[in-house]
């Protein structure tokens, strides 16, 4: 059974997960290769509980962590309105080609909505052509 849901920083279960996510995508080609340093596994959560604008989206598979999606709100200054800002955007390997990536999307646009959001922008590096077919799919804003 698949649930996508809501971070909440307050249960160890969903910080575990956002940390073990985070640093299977840093291990990943994509993510550079590299574990996630002990000073960003032992300080991010905290950090991200600093962030008022911050929302993340957890998927999970049989009660495994699958995915994740972490975002930033910002303002617009031409529009005077709120933008949601899709940072970190990874599915674990294991559960990739599954769809896993679309309903967490689904999830951030449904944030982006309720919060008034003029604009869902997408930070997608040059090579990563899986991502950039996704940026373009729902076109992202750049």
């Amino acid at each position: 059974m698949t649930i996508i849901t809501r971070a909440d920083l307050a249960k160890t279960a969903h910080t575990a997960a956002i940390i073990h996510l985070l640093n299977t995508y840093a291990m990943d080609i994509m993510g550079g290769g590299q574990e996630l340093s002990d000073h960003s596994r032992e300080n991010l959560i905290d950090e991200l509980k600093k962030r008022d604008t911050c929302r993340i989206v957890l998927a999970f598979v049989d009660g495994t962590p699958a995915g994740l999606a972490i975002c930033f709100e910002a303002l617009s200054t031409f529009q005077c309105a709120p933008i949601l800002n899709i940072h970190d955007l990874t599915v674990a390997p294991e559960f990739r080609g599954h769809g896993l990536s679309k309903q967490l999307l689904a999830e951030v646009e449904e944030i982006a909505r309720e919060t008034s959001c003029c604009k869902l922008t997408l930070e997608v590096l040059e090579g990563n052509t899986i991502a950039r077919a996704i940026y373009h799919k729902w076109g992202f804003a750049g």
